[in-house]
């Protein structure tokens, strides 16, 4: 019997202040299982790294998108966060038969789909998902941690943490920042009073 081509589908970095959201599709090989696949949150990063790379050895496909800053600021950031998912999606090399998306709410594509709440936990291909998105979204944040060091995003991923909060207050806003959430909008409309 022929094994349906089932595609999980996860994002990364809808919470932060800065950077672009990433979202990830795996469709994961049944001639390959890979064991342990977990939510990334609930993984070591030294885990979500190795796991990462097992994916991508192992799996039929695979493929990672974004959302930009300025889309997440134009769109809002679920419909930046599906957009990107369907980005992924869409760059598959193989085409799936389904889409099993984490959470509440399907990317619009003509795949037929299937939102799962907490599928990262449950289901596998939605976890290893779950994993590339987190993976990417780090190493992302590593690089502007390279161009400012001085927001630390290397420690907190751009997430609305006290020292993040501070360093926008003494430093301002970067272009990588989204307008559009409320800490940085704050800080905009302060900086015109």
């Amino acid at each position: 019997m022929k094994t349906l081509l089932v595609c999980g589908v996860d994002e990364a970095g809808r919470g932060p202040l800065a950077g672009s959201v990433y979202a990830a599709a795996v469709i994961l090989n049944d001639q390959h299982p890979i064991h342990g696949l977990a939510d990334s949150k609930k993984l070591s990063e030294k885990k979500r790294d190795f796991f990462a790379i097992e994916i991508k050895q192992h799996a039929i496909a695979w493929a990672i998108a974004t959302a930009s800053v300025e889309e997440i600021d134009q769109l809002n950031i679920l419909r930046a966060s599906l957009l990107a998912m369907r980005r992924a999606i869409e760059a598959l090399r193989v085409r799936p038969q389904q889409v099993w998306v984490d959470g509440l709410y399907c990317p619009d594509t003509d795949i037929p789909s299937r939102a799962i709440v907490q599928g990262d936990s449950s289901v596998p291909a939605i976890s290893a998902a779950s994993i590339l998105a987190k993976t990417a979204r780090d190493a992302a944040m590593l690089q502007l941690h390279q161009r400012y060091p001085q927001y630390n995003f290397a420690a907190h991923k751009g997430y609305p943490t006290a020292a993040h909060v501070a360093a926008l207050k003494v430093y301002g806003v970067t272009p990588e920042h989204r307008r559009s959430f409320k800490p940085v909008r704050d800080l905009l409309r302060e900086a015109l009073i």
